[in-house]
């Protein structure tokens, strides 16, 4: 074997073909290349393969047509035919020099996300996942141009059917539409011999085994039967005979028949099995708060996917194969809105977007539109003064466990948000991801309410800027004293809060004129002390922001100061704490930032957790912050979402449901971190990749071709 693939190597580098292929393949890439990855700062390579599949279907038929028919038609196959040598390892040997030489084309490919990690953040994991995945479509595509080229003396028949049948590979999604948008036996038995499909699962840095397996399994299949159509001429010639070729016929079929089942048997594990997320963003991985939701699942849920099976999103269809995985409780179902048009009436008035989903189960539904699944930014374009939706986020996960906790829970909290002293307005992104964590947001103005509701979950009260009046603080005092929650942030106003603050004493805490400082630059950001970076202590309720890594940024925060003249009941944790060197500066007109007389000296408590049993059944909670900034997207996203985290366990630690109700997942940033090339760096490689590099095996083929007419 290794001597046909040393001899079938070296000749498709002895004559232009071999040259040809590289360079040709080589220069398509490179212009693609260019024109996402360095003209539009495009980090991911995944397009431009994919850009270049259908070229590569006229490539393949020019590396393979020779392999066998060449030698049939020169009548040079007879020693091959009488030869006391195996024919699966003459095939084998001529399929690994094919292969050999589409390689030499992968291994320049692997250099080029080296390339443009000069220029910027590439996802390097999501950019080897596409070029395997290009790989192992081009080795399957060889294998199946090997053995039509098996089946022909001409070269020319053998490329034109080669062309054909890839291409009609290629369309096969299309073709089975025509057949049946809903699909049916016809249609999945097409789309086996979809080769393009399987390259599609990779697509967003999914290493997805059952992909590998069938691109494997083409391979092999493709070689056997090339090695059957040469074994059936081979005995013909010697034997004159058709016995064996029943046989083979016979050990055709069993071996297909293994192919199929060993497929099939892969398909049916877990996608937890079966898919390696080795996306940048882990768009494809659970987090272990869904794993937790769906452990909790004792109902049956249905998801319906408004869209045909043909035309369904792959990364929505990817994660429902993750939530099906999860509980048996969950069952997924495709609904095509050409056959079924009003199935959506059923749920809501509204028609909902192709790829929406419906979460149904005994007790209500509820509607995830295709566009609350992905989240879009509209920036204005001035080149166009027009507006540009720009993709942020992938939030399939975060709203698909919302809406199973939504459908299946008992009972949805209410979050009352006190009003009428100046508060903070809720910031949009913190107000989505509360609505996401299924709990209704009312206002409450103690002054006509005269008492905190009775179905409230938790209260917020967010930087009142004025002073509660005595009703109100006798109101709030006796509904934290039932056993209420609320969540309370404040700010540093210069005004005086006699009747808020004295809310805050009643549970041993108080804040300290002044706003913190911190002397550690470990512990600051953006070269301002008063943006303090503070120590995340491990909590029950911040274990998970913790663990994870996360920042917390806190802007103008003030002291918490903690009282030993408090209830022995009052039990008071420090969730986030400052460093030693920290100081609060008492007098802010000074105009130093640098620590001076009279300023109070750290460390400093800048958020905590209070709880108080007041009867057997009931418990007080109450987490405060001392800057209200924390709510605020600009600092949130300086952080990377640190503060949102932190806000949202804080939260859901407040209104703790037994369904995990009020579960909020975030959702998975799909941002492009675009590459920044100067005119001249795009210039150089534009050249090298399109010109220089194919112009290189151009040249030495030429020259090659040359030396051998001449001798």
């Amino acid at each position: 074997m290794f001597a046909v693939l040393k001899r079938e190597f070296r000749s498709y580098f002895q004559n232009v073909i071999g040259w040809l292929f590289v360079a040709a393949l080589m220069a398509l890439f490179g212009l693609y290349f260019y024109v996402y990855n360095l003209r539009q700062g495009y980090p991911y390579l995944y397009y431009t393969l994919s850009a270049i599949t259908i070229i590569f279907m006229i490539a393949v038929p020019i590396l393979t047509m020779r392999s066998f028919a060449e030698d049939r038609k020169n009548k040079t196959d007879q020693l091959m035919l009488t030869a006391p040598v195996p024919v699966a390892k003459v095939v084998l040997g001529k399929y690994l020099a094919m292969l050999a030489v589409f390689t030499v084309d992968i291994a320049v490919f692997c250099v080029t996300p080296l390339i443009l990690r000069a220029f910027g953040t590439i996802p390097m994991g999501e950019s080897y996942i596409a070029i395997l995945a290009f790989w192992l479509y081009g080795a399957a595509s060889i294998a199946v141009g090997m053995f039509i080229s098996a089946l022909t003396e001409s070269q020319v028949i053998a490329a034109v059917l080669t062309f054909v049948v890839l291409f009609i590979s290629y369309m096969m999604q299309s073709l089975t539409g025509l057949i049946s948008s809903d699909g049916n036996w016809l249609t999945k038995i097409l789309n086996c011999l979809d080769l393009y499909a399987p390259f599609e699962k990779f697509q967003g840095g999914c290493l997805d085994i059952t992909a590998i397996l069938y691109y494997v399994t083409v391979i092999v299949l493709f070689n056997f039967f090339t090695v059957q159509a040469i074994q059936k001429r081979r005995w013909s010639i010697s034997k004159k005979t058709f016995s064996l070729s029943v046989f083979s016929s016979s050990f055709i079929v069993v071996v297909f028949a293994l192919a199929v089942v060993a497929n099939l048997a892969v398909d049916a594990l877990p996608t937890r099995i079966t898919s390696v997320d080795c996306s940048y963003s882990k768009l494809y991985s659970i987090t272990k708060d869904t794993k937790k939701t769906m452990k909790k699942l004792k109902s049956d849920v249905t998801i319906y996917v408004l869209a045909a099976e043909k035309s369904k999103d792959a990364q929505i269809d990817s994660m429902l194969e993750r939530y099906k995985d999860l509980s048996g409780h969950i069952r997924v179902k495709y609904v095509n809105p050409k056959s079924k048009p009003y199935f959506y009436k059923d749920y809501t008035d509204n028609a909902p977007t192709s790829n929406s989903l419906i979460v149904v189960s005994d007790k209500r539904s509820k509607v995830i539109d295709y566009y609350d699944i992905y989240d879009y930014q509209s920036n204005m374009d001035y080149s166009t003064y027009s507006y540009n939706n720009e993709l942020k986020g992938f939030d399939a996960e975060g709203q698909i466990t919302s809406a199973i906790a939504y459908v299946t829970s008992e009972n949805l909290p209410v979050m009352y948000t006190l009003e009428g002293h100046g508060e903070q307005e809720i910031d949009s992104t913190i107000k989505e991801d509360i609505e996401k964590a299924n709990m209704e947001i009312k206002s409450l103005n103690l002054l006509t309410e005269g008492s905190v509701p009775e179905d409230a979950g938790c209260l917020l009260i967010d930087s009142p800027t004025t002073d509660i009046s005595e009703d109100e603080k006798t109101a709030l005092i006796d509904y934290l004293e039932n056993g209420g929650k609320a969540m309370i942030f404040s700010d540093y106003t210069g005004e005086k809060m006699e009747n808020f603050d004295a809310v805050l004493e009643n549970y041993g805490v108080s804040r300290v004129d002044g706003l913190v400082f911190e002397g550690d630059a470990q512990h600051y950001a953006a070269q301002m002390p008063y943006y303090l970076v503070p120590t995340v202590n491990s909590t029950d309720i911040t274990s998970d922001v913790s663990s994870s890594g996360y920042y917390i940024l806190m802007p103008y925060a003030q002291v918490i100061q903690k009282s030993d003249d408090v209830r022995d009941t009052v039990n008071i944790e420090s969730l986030l704490t400052t460093s030693d060197s920290a100081y609060s500066k008492t007098d802010l007109n000074s105009g130093s930032l640098e620590k001076e007389d009279g300023d109070v000296e750290g460390p400093f408590d800048l958020g905590v957790s209070i709880t108080e049993t007041v009867d057997d059944d009931k418990e007080t909670r109450i987490i405060y912050y001392s800057t209200s900034n924390l709510l605020q997207s600009q600092i949130n996203q300086m952080v990377s979402g640190g503060n949102e985290k932190l806000v949202m366990t804080s939260l859901s630690s407040l209104v703790d449901t037994e369904d995990s109700t009020t579960v909020s997942i975030p959702s998975k940033s799909l941002e492009v971190s675009y590459l920044t090339l100067t005119a001249y760096d795009a210039s150089f490689w534009k050249i090298c990749t399109i010109g220089l590099i194919p112009g290189v095996f151009l040249l030495i083929g030429f020259m090659i071709w040359l030396k051998r007419r001449k001798a």
